[in-house]
């Protein structure tokens, strides 16, 4: 199969924060698939056959008062993507006790080691929903339970429940290369309860889990929200992640629908993560 055809778009942002992660969260949305950030702003890939003019048409950050944002773009055919994640990829550690690196890094002191090759996927720890979502992770009694990490990216959040105790797992993406290289990161880190699975929140119909994770966006959350409850057993805990502060109300609201009740909260900059329990 020959490899997909890019475009890659350089933006240029003034202030940085916010306006980066606001940036980034949007042309998630949009269908862009993978973000390097630097010095000036960040750089957006998104496959040419998912490509459009209008792309950017909805990405209203681009529009705000508060920010300077410029960009220009071009087409990236063969790109050795691996060279490119590599040249930023740089080990994470969170709270002390996990570590989040590529194969080419030293092994850490940290009790829990995530060795993760990320390639177009989404997920590495260095933003800071992932960030967040981890340290529930930590926080949070995952012995011997079931858990769905739904949104999966690199894997990265299963790999981990699996090593703080989880025994049955399953990992949905709904995007291919998410899919392709959450199955070589499961290996990659010796996983044995992980099942990894090509789709969407229909995936889940009749499964019931103790715990789920989901690090989307606002929008797709707020679809989910009935299937997850449904899906969740009694006692069961449900972690989100992938939005803003000012979303809060939205989700809360959604998920006491379904008679789920907000536990606990993270903040990371404007990006948090909830955990609710029925």
């Amino acid at each position: 199969m020959s490899s997909p055809i890019y475009i890659g778009y350089d933006f240029k942002v003034e202030p940085l924060q916010p306006a980066t992660e606001i940036l980034i969260a949007e042309l998630g949305c949009a269908g862009f698939e993978s973000f390097v950030e630097n010095e000036e702003g960040l750089t957006a890939y998104i496959q040419k056959d998912d490509w459009n003019a209008f792309i950017l048409e909805d990405i209203h950050v681009l529009n705000s008062d508060e920010f300077i944002i410029t960009y220009e773009f071009n087409e990236i055919e063969q790109t050795n993507w691996n060279a490119e994640w590599e040249k930023n990829f740089k080990p994470i550690i969170v709270d002390d006790l996990v570590t989040v690196r590529a194969p080419f890094h030293e092994k850490p002191n940290t009790k829990y080691d995530l060795v993760i090759e990320p390639k177009m996927s989404f997920g590495t720890g260095h933003h800071e929903t992932t960030h967040m979502m981890i340290q529930h992770i930590l926080k949070n009694d995952f012995k011997d339970k079931s858990v769905l990490d739904m949104g999966c990216g690199t894997g990265v959040l299963a790999i981990l429940a699996e090593k703080v105790g989880a025994n049955r797992l399953d990992a949905i993406d709904i995007d291919h290369w998410c899919y392709i290289n959450s199955l070589e990161n499961v290996e990659r880190n010796d996983c044995k309860y992980i099942s990894v699975y090509e789709g969407d929140v229909k995936q889940i119909e009749n499964r019931k889990y103790d715990i789920i994770i989901a690090n989307i966006n606002r929008n797709i959350l707020l679809e989910d929200i009935p299937h997850y409850a449904k899906c969740l057993n009694a006692k069961g805990v449900l972690f989100l992640s992938g939005f803003y502060k000012a979303d809060i109300t939205l989700i809360e609201e959604k998920c006491n629908a379904f008679l789920l009740k907000l536990d606990e909260i993270i903040q990371r900059g404007e990006w948090v993560s909830l955990k609710f329990i029925n």
